[in-house]
């Protein structure tokens, strides 16, 4: 195995890991700074307060996007495991 393998299957991974983590980061960011903004207009101070909208926001995330989410990790493992011979070779 070459290097230039290695760092193309380390850049492949990052980049899939990359994909699969941006619908639940965004969401939880959006929301995370909505209520912030919400709590600097209302001056509450209520650290909890973010806490259920991040959790159903973050299960909505996974219901809409896990499906593609299964898919693309499904996908990425099969093209790994096909070039493994040719990796290794």
């Amino acid at each position: 195995m070459s290097d230039t393998t290695v760092i193309h299957l380390a850049l492949q991974t990052m980049l899939v890991a990359l994909k699969l983590s941006a619908p639940i980061l965004v969401t939880s960011l959006v929301i995370g700074f909505t209520i912030s903004l919400f709590q600097s207009l209302t001056q509450i101070q209520e650290f909890t307060l973010a806490f259920v909208p991040k959790l159903v926001g973050v299960g909505v995330a996974l219901l809409l996007c896990g499906n593609w989410m299964m898919h693309t990790l499904v996908a990425f493992t099969n093209d790994i495991f096909e070039g493994l011979p040719a990796m290794l070779g």
